[in-house]
C-alpha cells in the first residue's frame, strides 16, 4: 500500500504520531498555494512566516528520512488548487490510501470531506495531536447551558489536565488573578532585548513578487525577526521564560507607546502553526515558574496559563459549535465599511495611529490593541463585521479564522448577541487613558465629550448606547451604562449624536 499524506501549512508538528517511524511507502505532500494566499489579503510577513516555516519543515522531515513532495508558490507544476494537487499526486505516485490531518478551518474541512469523497482511493482522517481538547469538547462541556462561560470551562480544565493545581484547589487558593493584571506601564521594570533570529527572505520575496501575490503590510528583508522552525520557536519560549515572565501578568493588558511588544510572549505564531504545543508551552512557563517562586508571583504565570490553557481551546470550542452560521452573524445590524486608514495607519487619534501602524508594520498587536483599540473603534462606529473580520484575519500573523473569528466576530464586534461574550467590549477614551500613554500626546482631548478636539472613543461610545438601547435592554451587565444614558441631559445627547454621526461618515478626517 503506497500512502500520501498531506500537510497543510499551519501542521507544523513535528511531534505527531505520523513521523515517529520512516515509511518507504509513504509521501508526505505540502503545497504553497494561490488558493491560500488569496481567499483573503494577507499580511506580508503572514504569507513569508508560514511558507518560510513550511519549507523549513520540509527540510527536517527529509532530513530524517521522510519522503517530501513540495510545491513552492513558485514550482511550474504547481497547480495552486489543493483538489488538483491531490488529485494529481494520487495518480502520478500510484496512490492507493490518502491521509490527512483534521483543518482546523471549517472551509478546509468542508473541502477535504469533498477531495476524499471524490476519490476513488481509501482515506482517512486523523487528529492534529495539538489541542488540549478535541473538536466537540466544549459542546459536550455546556451542554444544557444557557451561559457559554470561559471561567467555568478554564476552571475545568485547569482540573482535568492538574495545571497549577494542589490537589483538587488552585495553586494561590484563587483561580483567577485578572485583577492583578491591569497595572499601567510606565517604564518602571526594563524589559530585555527581544529574541532575534534575522533571517534573510529575499529570495522568498522575489518568488511572491513574480507569481503576483497580492499582500500589504510591511517587511523588513534580511531581518526577518518571526521564529520559522521549531528550534527557534523552542528559543523564543525560553526568552519568554527568562525574560518576560516575570512581569507578563503586571502588563498584560498595558499599552506604551515606545514598548510594541512589553511582556507578551509572541508565541501566537508558533503554537497556531503547530511547530509549539500549547501542553508544551504551559508546561515549560509553569515548570520554570515552581523553579523561580521567589522571584515570580503566581499572578504572572496563572494569567498566562488562562490565556493559553483556557481562551485559546475555548475560543476553538466556540468555533466548532457554532459553524458555519456564526461566520455570517451580524446581531448588531452593522453596515458601515472601513476607513482607508486601516490600511495606512494615517489618523489623528494616537492609539489608533500607533495600533495599526504597529499592525501594519509587524503583523503583530497583542490582545489589548486588537481588542480595545482597534476592535472598540470598529464597534463604536459600527462597521461590518464581515469587514472586520477580513481585515484582522488578513493583517495578524498568528490569524487563523478558528481563533480570529471567535475573537473578533464574538468578543470584539459583538456580532453573535453574547454567545461568546456577556457584554459588547466598548469603552470611551478614559479607559484608554486608563491603561496606556496614548491620549498624553493625541491631537484630541480625553476628557471632551464634543467639539472640535473631543476624543472620537467619547462622543462614539454614547452614541453606540443609544443608537443600540434596544439590544441591551435586558443584559443586566449593561445595566449600569444604560441608567447613566437615560439620565443624560437630552440636549448635551443630541450635540453628542450629531458629532458622532460627523466622525462616521467622514472617518478619514479624524
Amino acid at each position: 500500500m503506497k500512502k500520501l499524506r498531506l500537510i497543510l501549512g499551519d501542521q507544523l508538528n513535528s511531534q505527531h504520531s505520523w513521523l515517529e517511524e520512516v515509511d518507504e511507502n509513504t509521501i508526505y505532500l505540502m503545497a504553497e498555494m494561490r488558493q491560500e494566499t488569496d481567499y483573503v489579503k494577507h499580511h506580508i510577513q503572514k504569507v513569508v512566516a508560514f511558507f518560510l516555516s513550511m519549507r523549513n519543515f520540509s527540510s527536517e522531515l527529509q532530513s530524517k528520512g521522510h519522503e517530501v513532495v513540495y510545491f513552492k508558490i513558485s514550482s511550474e507544476n504547481n497547480l495552486h488548487d489543493l483538489e488538483k494537487i491531490i488529485t494529481t499526486c494520487v495518480e502520478e505516485h500510484n496512490i492507493t490510501k490518502f491521509e490527512y490531518q483534521l483543518p482546523d478551518e471549517y472551509r478546509l474541512d468542508t473541502q477535504l470531506k469533498t477531495i476524499c469523497s471524490n476519490l476513488k482511493i481509501e482515506t482517512k482522517a486523523f487528529d492534529t495531536e495539538h489541542f488540549y481538547t478535541s473538536r466537540n469538547e466544549l459542546t459536550e462541556f455546556f451542554e444544557g447551558k444557557k451561559l457559554l462561560l470561559m471561567e467555568n470551562f478554564y476552571r475545568m480544565m485547569r482540573k482535568k489536565h492538574h495545571v497549577l493545581m494542589k490537589g483538587s484547589q488552585p495553586e494561590g487558593d484563587q483561580w483567577n488573578f485578572d485583577k492583578d493584571n491591569r497595572l499601567k506601564y510606565k517604564g518602571q521594570d526594563p524589559i530585555p532585548n527581544a529574541a532575534t533570529f534575522n533571517q534573510n527572505v529575499e529570495e522568498l520575496l522575489e518568488e511572491l513578487e513574480k507569481a503576483d501575490v497580492t499582500t500589504f503590510g510591511k517587511i523588513n528583508v534580511k531581518n526577518f525577526n518571526w521564529p520559522t522552525s521549531r528550534k527557534e520557536c523552542l528559543e523564543q519560549l525560553d526568552y519568554f521564560c527568562k525574560n518576560l515572565l516575570i512581569h507578563f501578568g503586571d502588563y498584560e493588558d498595558a499599552m506604551h507607546t515606545d514598548e510594541k511588544f512589553l511582556f507578551h510572549s509572541r508565541l501566537s505564531f508558533a503554537m497556531n502553526s503547530k511547530m509549539l504545543s500549547p501542553k508544551e508551552v504551559v508546561e515549560t512557563v509553569v515548570a520554570f515558574y515552581h523553579k523561580n517562586q521567589d522571584e515570580i508571583a503566581i499572578s504572572q504565570v496563572e494569567g498566562f496559563v488562562r490565556q493559553v490553557l483556557g481562551w485559546r481551546e475555548y475560543v476553538r470550542g466556540i468555533y466548532w459549535k457554532e459553524m458555519p452560521n456564526y461566520s455570517k452573524m451580524n446581531e448588531l445590524e452593522n453596515q458601515n465599511k472601513l476607513p482607508d486608514f486601516y490600511w495606512t495607519g494615517k489618523t489623528k487619534m494616537n492609539c489608533m495611529q500607533k495600533s495599526i501602524s504597529q499592525s501594519l508594520e509587524e503583523a503583530y498587536a497583542h490582545h489589548i490593541q486588537r481588542l480595545m483599540i482597534i476592535g472598540n473603534f470598529s464597534l463604536l462606529t459600527q462597521m461590518h463585521p464581515d469587514d472586520v473580520d477580513a481585515w484582522y484575519l488578513g493583517v495578524y500573523i498568528d490569524a487563523i479564522e478558528w481563533v480570529e473569528l471567535p475573537n473578533t466576530r464574538g468578543m470584539s464586534q459583538y456580532a453573535d448577541g453574547g454567545i461568546l461574550a456577556t457584554k459588547p467590549y466598548v469603552s470611551s477614551g478614559s479607559y484608554i487613558n486608563k491603561m496606556s500613554n496614548y491620549c498624553a500626546s493625541c491631537h484630541y482631548k480625553v476628557k471632551d465629550k464634543f467639539g472640535d478636539k473631543a476624543c472620537p472613543f467619547n462622543t462614539l461610545y454614547w452614541n453606540f448606547l443609544d443608537e443600540k438601547k434596544h439590544y441591551f435592554a435586558n443584559n443586566q451587565r449593561m445595566g449600569m451604562m444604560l441608567n447613566m444614558l437615560k439620565k443624560m441631559n437630552p440636549d448635551e445627547l443630541a450635540k453628542i449624536n450629531e458629532k458622532a454621526h460627523h466622525i462616521i461618515e467622514n472617518l478619514d478626517q479624524y
